[in-house]
């Protein structure tokens, strides 16, 4: 069962081979940093980029962004990062500058040393002591489900 990651990237599940014996301890630990650096695109602190970015997975900007960004998951803004753009996500967390319109599905967080300079359209937000902002906020329910509820029926009577 240890060895489940093995079989599932289409390796061969060598437990029951004697010859081998255990496996050692720190080759379980080595998949799931390759995994977990797989689910974060990075934009590295020497990027800059002008133009139109949009991603699934989450995405973490330590570099320069001009233009647009999109992330249908969390969208970091690291303490490098330099943003001049719109930002559309699921969740974002600033650490560093945007100077753009935010529109967050979930929840924006302005950490300590973060600024943003835009106005927010989101369900949740938090500015942390030391952040900075400027600009308004528009907070926005969630559509609310539809109930099973029965249509009250009333009556009336003619004397």
């Amino acid at each position: 069962m240890w060895n489940k990651r093995n079989e599932e990237a289409g390796m061969p599940n060598t437990a029951h081979v004697p010859s081998q014996g255990p496996a050692p301890v720190p080759a379980p630990t080595a998949p799931r940093a390759s995994v977990t650096s797989a689910k974060t695109a990075t934009i590295g602190p020497s990027m800059t980029i002008k133009g139109e970015i949009r991603a699934k997975e989450e995405l973490l900007v330590e570099g320069e962004v001009e233009g647009l960004l999109e992330s249908q998951s969390l969208l970091t803004v690291g303490p490098n990062g330099k943003v001049k753009a719109n930002i559309k996500a699921r969740e974002v967390v600033i650490y560093g500058s945007v100077r753009g319109n935010v529109e967050v599905m979930e929840k924006i967080a302005i950490r300590e040393q973060g600024s943003l300079i835009g106005d927010i359209k989101s369900a949740g937000i938090s500015i942390d002591d030391g952040a900075y902002f400027k600009g308004s906020i528009d907070i926005v329910r969630p559509d609310p489900k539809q109930t099973s509820a029965k249509p009250v029926v009333t009556e009336a009577r003619a004397s």
